[in-house]
């Protein structure tokens, strides 16, 4: 188990406004967001991403990282756990040009809107749920913001089902290190369950058994 830092700096690089979003609205926008619907992705900021839209270039510094990191090339087999369109899937694809790239997104709005590059490996599935997979079917299984989005006994049972399956994993949560960034956390968070700071992030993993490369994304 060891941390690393391949999205900080993307994540970084967008501008946000917190306090805004604490307000007597946001009960009823985090109902909706977690629906993973339209309004989650693409409808109104409140609820979610305000318009999720492939962006060229984006992803670029993130994937030249993990490719170089675990050593990808046309022959790997990986998986991306929630994830969303599938962007960053669809440009990992365009830069090793492997076959076996695969991804699932809890929302069917998401995969129905995915890249066409990507539409015959991508599909509907509840990270909490189990799969056909055989153990260490994968080289490679990343997960970006979804874990803290779980109860806490859902993580422990979500995280060993998804080491089950690969051989080597990465995955980022949101975290915080002191009080304004736990409030910002606060602020902009509407699906997360789970606030932990690296510390107990840490216990939780060790404690749960994850042996993967883990992120933590703060709201500075």
């Amino acid at each position: 188990m060891k941390e690393v830092s391949f999205f900080l700096n993307t994540h970084n690089s967008s501008k946000r406004e917190y306090a805004k979003y604490m307000n007597s609205e946001k009960p009823e926008c985090m109902t909706k967001a977690k629906l993973y619907d339209q309004d989650f992705f693409d409808g109104d900021r409140k609820y979610g991403y305000g318009g999720y839209k492939y962006i060229p270039g984006r992803w670029d510094n993130v994937i030249e990282q993990i490719i170089k990191y675990y050593s990808l090339d046309k022959n790997s087999k990986l998986i991306d756990a929630g994830a969303g369109k599938g962007f960053f899937l669809s440009d990992l694809k365009l830069k090793i040009e492997a076959e076996d790239l695969y991804g699932f997104d809890i929302s069917t709005y998401a995969v129905n809107n995915c890249p066409d590059n990507i539409k015959d490996n991508f599909f509907a599935h509840d990270i909490r749920n189990k799969f056909q997979y055989t153990d260490n079917f994968f080289d490679l299984l990343t997960c970006f913001g979804v874990i803290h989005n779980l109860k806490i006994f859902e993580i422990e049972t979500t995280l060993k089902e998804l080491s089950r399956i690969s051989k080597k994993q990465y995955l980022w949560v949101e975290s915080y290190r002191n009080d304004r960034e736990l409030f910002n956390l606060q602020c902009w968070a509407k699906t997360c369950e789970s606030f932990f700071a690296p510390d107990e992030w840490i216990w939780l993993f060790k404690k749960f058994g994850y042996e993967g490369e883990y992120e933590f994304i703060y709201f500075e």
